[in-house]
């Protein structure tokens, strides 16, 4: 009989303790490959995210980092502005060469906790995400029109979470409406919703750069037409005169919040050099965003992936512990049993190798158990991962690095299974035979 074999029905024997000590196994193996998989689909998303621009051209407050959260993944509010001439510049300007396509983007206001970004149908039309996918609309849909200042386009997660739809219209909350923002009266129809991309931009509404800016004009139209009839007495008759110079300086200092660029790698040279020169420019600051994403998981997420593994590697050595500690307890209700083996002919070096075999077929089956496991509660949570998150996780994400496993294990149950053995290879078979009659 194969010792593979005879070790199995040594398990078989001890079914609860086997299950039990395999499924502590399994148990830490889960943990190791929840945190690789999931890991590995934040790294993925997050670097690919910002992919279809390569440069962020934001106000010169504020770090690249501040600049990129807020553009890119809409998680914290503009540090400032930047002029318009800047975006005319970079699309058919001084730097128009270097520029495959230029972007302008507001981000000011919210609906339902969601932030609002202003800006042009190029947007999903010019870019891709996660690498070259187009932006797809859901049946029913379409891109906003550049002459239709209020038209919108909104997110898979805003659409579902919202219970928004094709033809429903909203209203801008101006800031936050639990910090006292107030409701603008314009409305916005929504022509499209997005095909879920995985991506930060399935949280985010985008409105027409137009509706956005008038949306804006008309409050510091308000704000100035107050200061106007606190200062002008209505009957000198200079309050018409002072209103139209509001509207046109409105109109003539339009500002945005960035601009996301393509750069045209026809001339590489140029186009490595445009970030700096647009850093020329007074107010404004270039950003390359996919080396602020890289420093944000080096420096602070790849410390917690580290110590989330350690713990995880931590509980796997403890079952590998348990595992020596159940076989070697054994060991004395098997005396008899190894006696008696050694007695119709097996070698010490038999015994042995059973014994190990022992080990190894329990950490391997519970090692099975825990990645199945694993990338099951991945699946099961994968829906809530992309509502909460914006992530897309599947069940079948395996990774390469779970490779590892196998031999980690091999070595690991080795280890823990050679007390047991070596006891197994000293057993004293005339005494245990003895001991057992």
């Amino acid at each position: 009989m194969p010792l593979w074999k005879i070790a199995w029905r040594s398990i078989q024997h001890r079914a609860v303790a086997s299950a039990l000590t395999a499924f502590s196994m399994a148990l830490g193996v889960a943990l190791v490959v929840a945190v690789l998989v999931i890991y590995h689909v934040l790294d993925r998303s997050f670097r690919r995210s910002s992919q279809g621009y390569d440069m962020i051209v934001g106000p010169a407050k504020g770090s690249p980092l501040e600049i990129v959260l807020s553009t890119v993944y809409y998680l914290q509010a503009p540090r400032g502005t930047i002029p318009y001439e800047i975006y005319e510049e970079l699309s058919h300007g001084r730097f128009a060469t270097e520029v495959a396509a230029a972007i302008p983007v507001c981000i000011g206001g919210s609906y339902a906790g969601f932030p609002v970004v202003g800006t042009v149908p190029e947007l999903f039309e010019e870019f891709r995400y996660l690498g070259d996918r187009p932006y797809e609309f859901e049946p029913g849909g379409r891109n906003f029109s550049p002459d239709a200042p209020f038209e919108a386009v909104i997110g898979a997660t805003v659409a579902r979470r919202a219970g928004l739809r094709v033809g429903d219209t909203f209203r801008v909350t101006h800031g936050l409406a639990e910090q006292g923002g107030h409701e603008h009266p314009d409305e916005f129809t929504i022509v499209g919703v997005l095909k879920p991309t995985g991506t930060p931009n399935d949280r985010a509404l985008f409105v027409n750069i137009e509706g956005f800016w008038t949306l804006h004009q008309h409050d510091a139209r308000q704000g100035k037409a107050s200061e106007e009839e606190e200062s002008v007495n209505p009957m000198d008759g200079d309050g018409d005169e002072a209103t139209s110079e509001t509207e046109a300086h409105d109109e003539n200092h339009r500002e945005l919040t960035a601009v996301l660029v393509k750069r045209d790698w026809t001339n590489s040279a140029k186009a490595l050099a445009l970030p700096m020169q647009v850093s020329k420019e007074p107010g404004v600051q270039s950003v390359i965003p996919t080396e602020e994403v890289a420093k944000l998981f080096e420096g602070l997420l790849g410390n917690i992936q580290t110590i989330l593994l350690i713990f995880a590697v931590l509980i796997v050595v403890v079952a590998g512990i348990g595992l020596m500690v159940s076989i070697y307890n054994s060991m004395n209700e098997r005396k008899l049993e190894i006696a008696i083996m050694r007695a119709l002919g097996a070698k010490r070096s038999t015994v042995m190798a059973v014994i190990l075999l022992e080990s190894i077929l329990l950490s391997l089956g519970g090692g099975a158990i825990g990645v199945l496991l694993g990338h099951g509660l991945i699946g099961a949570f994968s829906g809530v991962i992309l509502e909460e998150t914006g992530v897309r996780v599947s069940a079948l994400s395996f990774q390469t690095v779970e490779l590892i496993l196998v031999p980690g294990l091999i070595i690991l149950a080795s280890v823990v299974g050679y007390l047991p053995a070596l006891v197994a290879y000293r057993t004293d078979v005339a005494k245990a035979i003895a001991s057992g009659v």
